[in-house]
Order: structure tokens, then C-alpha cells, then sequence
């Protein structure tokens, strides 16, 4: 069980708890080279009495010893803030004095309930349960006792003679893992924990398969829509999992939702977040969209230059041109806005009516350059051509537009 850490040197979790004592029983049994980091949150009447307890373990059996009590100040949820709070501090140990990483305490029991508690919220996580070890801020973070029950641990203390706290809050149920831990996981059998822990293994094992699937799918953050749509349900969904930041969890209803609309329109342009999924030329993605803008030139010499989405050139004829005169001036060049309207030769034309007609992405639309007069009229839209009062054979001006050059919004 802990043989694979004897190699390296180690920090353990220690709360006092019947858990982690059992683990620092069983590292001195085991011949581990180890010393013990003790966090006290200042967060329930019995943590001066714990920390003393553990410092004076600690000092009886020569294990060398880290405490942190300062008072811990957080926001929102306290098992989350505190959790970053040690394991930062955790880290920093690691760091300065070389250990190979932090051994913790967490048991079969907890590897179930987080596994329910995955199951309740609909959640398809990194991994089902709890892994045997992972990764924080380079902080490597061991849980070898995950094969132990918690009465497995509780019967450790009690055979060697080594005494615990028991955390009270542990018995109030509004918390979703007590509440899970009392309901479920208390009236287990043998058979019945050693069916789920089977059920998780083989989860486990499909969700690496559909892992593997899914980014074969996935070419430079770029997803081919035919491909996508020819998938099962659940590589699709990881697909929308990997391109979102599995850092975030968000519910399978949400992905299904993301999964519908990419399934059923030739276009879209779908919120996640600060971002969109955007399709264009058949693939989609993930875009950070850009900001509408307006650039106002009040005269000739001022028309020239490079923008983000635009440049302006001297006047060739074609679909970007437009012939100027001082009565125009000063004119726009702006980002679209819905309702726009030229009146070309054929007639007036909603701007909106020439996106469908080129295809242009729902992505792209809101940023394609726009050229409006002084009086407000709409008189060149990029790629679509000027008004029929501003048409000639020798233009004065070229707007080109980059938004479509390369499939994507510009950075630049």
C-alpha cells in the first residue's frame, strides 16, 4: 500500500482526525521518510485542542512538523477557499525544502462519495472518484490509502492505541458529502462497495476511451462539423467538454443544450461564458468575440492606414471602393449595426440580406466594416460594394476587410 512511497521524501496532511493519524502510523510503520503539515482554520472551537494534540504526537514521535495558523480569510465557499489555501501552502513547503510531494488521508469511503455525489450532479468529471494521484500547482498529491474504509482507519488508531478528533460538523447533513456519506455509504456491504468501485473502474476506463476519440477529433482547436455530427452523443459532448476548459464543471444538461444547437443549425453563434462557438467553412470553434468599434475621418488625408478588421487603401475599382466627395465628409467606418441599408443599383439592400447571401459566419457579422456619410447613410459595405451615388470608374477610396481572409477574427 505505501511501499511505492518509500522512494522520495515526503509531507503528510495531518488534521488530527482519525484518518490522517492512521497515515502518519502507518508512514512510521512502513519506513516512509516523511515529515507532517498541520492547517488550523481557526474555524470550530476544538482546532486550538487539535493543533496542540498533533504537535505534541508529532514531538513525542519525532516527525518534524509544519503548522499553519494564521487566521484564514475567505470568500464564498469555505471548503473550497480552504482547500486552495493549504494546498498553496502545501506547495510552498514542497518547494523550499524538496519534497516529493504531500501524502493525504482520503479513504475508499470519500473515493464513493465523491463518486455519488459526481453521479447526483450529473457531472462527467476529469475522472470518476478520486484519483491516486494528481497534480496542483506542480504540487504532486499522493492518496495511497484510497484500498482502506474508514473503519479500516478508525480500527488502525484504536488497535495501536492512538487517539483522534472527530470533526462535529461531520454529522450535519446539509452538506451534500455528509449527507451522502450517511445515506449511502454507512449502509454499504462488502459486495455492494466493491460493485460500485467496479462500476467506477469501468466508467473510468470508458470515459479514457471517449477521451482519446474525442481529441483525435479536435485539430488545432478546430473541429470539423461533419465529423462532429457523425460521433455518439458522449464523444460529442467531451468534445465540447475539452474546447470549454475542463477546469470549469458545468452540468451534461448544459453541454446538451451546446450539443443540440451545433446539431441542428448550419450556423450558429452559441454564449459560453465570456466566449462563443462559431462555425465557419464547416468547422467550429471556441472565439473570444471582438468589440465593436467606429473610426471617424474628417478628411481625405486622414483616410489611410491599418485597423483591426479593416485597412484603407488608395481607391482601385471593385466591391471595396467608394468615390468620396467633401459632402461626405466626416465619415465612418464602423462596425455593422442590425438595420443597416444600402441603395445600390438594383435597389436597397439590408446588409443583413448580403451576410446570408456570401455566407458570412454569424461570428464575423458584427464586425464587418461599414461606411456612413456625415448625413448617416450607409454608402460601402465591404465586400458588398458603395451606393449608386457614390459608384465610378475611379474611386477614391478601398476599404478591405480581414475578417474573412483566414477563417477567424483577427488578433492583431
Amino acid at each position: 500500500m505505501l511501499e511505492k512511497y518509500r522512494e522520495g521524501k515526503w509531507l503528510t496532511a495531518v488534521s488530527g482526525g482519525p484518518d490522517s493519524m492512521a497515515l502518519l502510523y502507518l508512514c512510521e510503520k512502513e519506513g516512509i521518510t516523511f515529515s507532517a503539515a498541520h492547517v488550523n482554520y481557526h474555524h470550530r472551537p476544538e482546532a486550538e485542542e487539535e493543533e496542540a494534540y498533533v504537535r505534541a504526537y508529532c514531538a513525542e514521535h519525532g516527525i518534524e512538523l509544519f503548522v499553519r495558523n494564521e487566521s484564514f480569510e475567505y470568500s464564498g465557499n469555505f471548503e473550497a477557499s480552504a482547500r486552495d489555501w493549504r494546498y498553496t501552502w502545501f506547495a510552498q513547503i514542497a518547494e523550499k525544502y524538496g519534497f516529493s510531494g504531500v501524502l493525504t488521508a482520503h479513504h475508499q469511503d470519500d473515493l464513493i462519495e465523491t463518486y455519488v455525489m459526481q453521479k447526483e450532479k450529473d457531472l462527467t468529471p476529469e475522472y470518476y472518484g478520486i484519483q491516486e494521484q494528481i497534480c496542483y500547482k506542480d504540487l504532486r498529491i499522493c492518496r495511497p490509502l484510497l484500498s482502506l474504509t474508514k473503519a479500516d482507519l478508525i480500527r488502525c488508531c484504536e488497535s495501536a492505541g492512538i487517539r483522534y478528533y472527530t470533526d462535529k460538523t461531520n454529522r450535519d447533513v446539509s452538506y451534500t458529502r455528509n449527507r451522502i456519506r450517511h445515506e449511502v455509504i454507512d449502509g454499504l456491504t462488502v459486495p455492494q462497495r466493491q460493485e460500485i468501485l467496479a462500476e467506477i473502474s469501468r466508467k473510468n476506463h470508458e470515459l479514457q476511451k471517449i477521451r482519446t476519440d474525442a481529441d483525435h477529433l479536435i485539430d488545432h482547436g478546430r473541429v470539423n462539423l461533419k465529423n462532429y455530427r457523425a460521433c455518439e452523443e458522449e464523444v460529442r459532448l467531451q468534445i465540447l467538454r475539452t474546447l470549454a476548459d475542463t477546469e470549469i464543471h458545468r452540468s451534461k444538461a448544459q453541454y446538451r443544450e451546446i450539443d443540440s444547437q451545433i446539431m441542428n443549425k448550419d450556423d450558429f453563434l452559441i454564449p459560453l461564458d465570456e466566449r462563443y462557438f462559431c462555425q465557419d467553412r464547416g468547422r467550429f470553434f471556441l472565439e473570444i468575440p471582438g468589440q465593436a468599434y467606429e473610426y471617424i475621418y474628417n478628411s481625405p488625408e486622414e483616410l489611410h492606414g491599418r485597423q483591426k478588421y479593416f485597412r484603407i487603401e488608395q481607391g482601385t475599382p471593385g466591391v471595396n471602393a467608394v468615390t468620396l466627395s467633401e459632402d461626405d465628409y466626416p465619415v465612418t467606418i464602423r462596425s455593422y449595426l442590425p438595420g443597416d441599408m444600402i441603395r445600390m443599383r438594383f435597389g436597397t439592400k439590408k446588409v443583413h440580406r448580403f451576410f446570408i447571401d456570401r455566407h458570412i459566419p454569424l461570428y464575423q457579422r458584427s464586425l464587418w466594416p461599414v461606411m456612413v456619410n456625415r448625413k448617416g447613410e450607409v454608402i460601402l459595405v465591404s465586400g458588398l460594394g458603395c451606393d449608386i451615388k457614390h459608384y465610378s470608374i475611379l474611386p477614391t477610396v478601398t476599404v478591405i476587410q480581414y475578417l474573412n481572409s483566414d477563417g477567424g477574427i483577427p488578433h492583431v
